[in-house]
């Protein structure tokens, strides 16, 4: 039997510089977002097109300047404080690609769109979940506008089933925290246990299948 090939990323056959779209990428904490994201900006920039990577400032976990993913893998970016720099900073982009996006507010939408109407490729990746288990602004919104939509999945630590939320096991009532692996952890639905009260939740239920467990 032959495997199933990967989807690919949303390309258009005929190309019309006047007609832009908006790509999301949305799944849990070491879900891949960001390596999705590095993937297509590079098959971009290997078609030859102008690229231009933007971050928030406020997410300066691996560097200040490149987007990296979990595994390393990394692109030098643009650093804003506000998505309403990306419009100013960008002038003859074919695709505008955006990490973090949870970490902007909701102009991130407006400024997408007006991004696609101008001609561009907008390529946005974010969590759609917080620590809570509730919708992340603005990524919700941005899935609601956006062309194509590709929801990521880590594996769960504790049963290893597909992951779809992000565990805080680090002390914080902050919705914004940064983090890695000292701070979050992929669970399911199942082995999810939000935390409350800004206390770390270390808490593991049974794994329903100790055979998968932690892979």
């Amino acid at each position: 039997m032959h495997e199933k090939a990967a989807p690919m990323e949303p390309i258009a056959l005929h190309r019309n510089r006047e007609t832009g779209w908006i790509e999301v990428i949305c799944g849990s904490m070491f879900s891949g977002k960001t390596e999705e994201l590095i993937r297509r900006l590079r098959r971009a920039r290997f078609a030859r097109q102008r690229v231009e990577i933007y971050k928030p400032s406020f997410d300066n976990r691996f560097s200040q300047v490149e987007v990296t993913s979990h595994d390393e893998n990394s692109l030098i970016s643009t650093p804003v404080h506000t998505a309403s720099q990306i419009l100013l900073l960008t002038q003859e982009a074919e695709v505008v690609g955006i990490d973090e996006a949870q970490f902007f507010d909701l102009e991130l939408v407006s400024v997408c769109e007006q991004l696609a109407a101008r001609g561009t490729r907008v390529i946005v990746a974010g969590l759609d979940q917080d620590y809570t288990g509730q919708p992340f602004e603005p990524l919700p919104q941005l899935m609601a506008v956006a062309e194509y939509v590709t929801k990521l999945h880590a594996v769960c630590v504790v049963c290893g089933s597909p992951a779809n939320h992000s565990q805080r096991i680090a002390a914080g009532s902050n919705r914004l925290l940064l983090g890695a692996e000292e701070a979050y952890e992929p669970r399911c639905r199942h082995c999810f246990r939000p935390a409350e009260s800004g206390e770390a939740n270390t808490d593991r239920p049974h794994a329903r299948n100790a055979d998968t467990a932690n892979e």
